[in-house]
């Protein structure tokens, strides 16, 4: 066990504080298991709206849902459903009625899956390449659509035809929805704000305030912003009015010596409105963007995290722990790559914002 002072810097200035690093366990945060976890690494995890319901698409194809039950201080899961892709399965989001999936993959197909009738699921949309990320809209009833095939589409349930098809400059790498606003992020840096009261119009187009390939984005909770998340271990906090430009930061993280790890989720607190990342390093954090600091370093994880999310209330964060490939294939182990989901029961120490803390010096 390793104990050090880390010294994070934002803005500006450092936060100093000490955290303990252990290296090689899969579990060192003593998080609860998710049972019977997918075959192959982990690309989306979504809790329902409504419930402590927990999906997953992973590079196996499939699309599996478990039930967390809380018992006392501690978790356990119970698989509830399982369905498939025809090729691995990329992305996930509910519907607001907390009983409906949608899915998207390799397989370009869009699939819709009504679990509480436990039919099977159909699909409702199409894309020319592999569908990247998709988000349900529930304000104006309709599913947002992201893929490779450089395309977001709008599908209205009820029709075989998408309701609109915008053109995007590039591929969709990811895309964050806060009714009004919605946020695409494609390849080249490029950020497209979109305002869903006239959703087939281009708001704003950004250029990422990073320089290196986005990986994730997610909206502000006021949606007055959003967040996004680069390859190249750094976070940017945007604002969109421009009278707010000043408030407007990026910083450092998921490093570790001269070592640089992707920044692969931005989750942000139901509740509390500060907000989770996650890495390639193996390690998640918890951070508030106004009091600009940090307010929880978890330990490092012998795997990669690709992806994570809250649940509902925010009691409960789920994280998956396993390769993401970034090495390629000659760097995949099949004896150390065990995929595994595990939920962290949140406290509120954890995710709670507090006063920013100075020990003299500039403030």
């Amino acid at each position: 066990m390793n104990v050090f002072k880390e010294r994070v810097y934002i803005s500006g200035e450092f936060v100093v504080g000490v955290i303990k690093m252990s290296f090689g366990d899969p579990n060192p945060n003593k998080s609860f298991e998710v049972t019977h976890p997918p075959t192959d690494s982990v690309s989306s995890l979504c809790f329902s709206p409504k419930g402590n319901f927990l999906v997953a698409t992973s590079w196996d194809n499939q699309v599996r849902c478990w039930e967390v039950m809380k018992s006392g201080n501690n978790l356990g899961t119970v698989g509830k459903a399982q369905m498939s892709h025809e090729q691995p399965a990329l992305c996930s989001t509910w519907k607001d009625d907390g009983t409906t999936v949608f899915t998207g993959g390799c397989d370009k197909h869009v699939k819709m899956w009504q679990l509480s009738s436990g039919g099977q699921p159909v699909t409702v949309g199409m894309h020319d390449a592999a569908v990247k990320d998709l988000a349900w809209i529930p304000e104006i009833n309709l599913l947002a659509t992201g893929s490779w095939d450089k395309t977001l589409r709008y599908w209205d349930l009820r029709q075989p035809n998408p309701a609109h098809v915008q053109t995007l400059p590039e591929r969709c790498y990811a895309l964050t929805v806060r009714h009004p606003l919605m946020v695409v992020a494609t390849a080249d840096r490029n950020l497209i704000v979109y305002n869903l009261q006239n959703p087939q119009t281009e708001f704003k187009r950004i250029s990422s305030p990073l320089k290196y390939q986005t990986r994730c984005v997610a909206a502000f909770p006021d949606q007055q912003g959003f967040l996004v998340g680069s390859i190249e271990g750094r976070v940017g906090v945007h604002h969109l009015d421009e009278s707010q430009q000043t408030k407007n930061f990026t910083f450092k993280c998921h490093r570790e010596g001269n070592d640089v790890y992707s920044v692969n989720a931005l989750n942000f607190h139901p509740v509390h409105h500060t907000f989770a990342t996650a890495g390639s390093d193996g390690t998640f954090n918890f951070w508030d963007k106004d009091s600009k600091q940090r307010l929880k370093a978890m330990s490092k994880c012998s795997n990669p995290i690709p992806c994570s999310t809250f649940n509902n209330d925010g009691s409960i964060y789920a994280y998956a722990v396993c390769y993401d490939w970034s090495k390629g294939a000659e760097n995949h182990n099949p004896s150390t790559a065990k995929t595994c989901i595990y939920l962290h029961t949140t406290q509120e120490s954890e995710v709670k914002a507090k006063p920013r803390v100075t020990t003299g010096g500039r403030r």
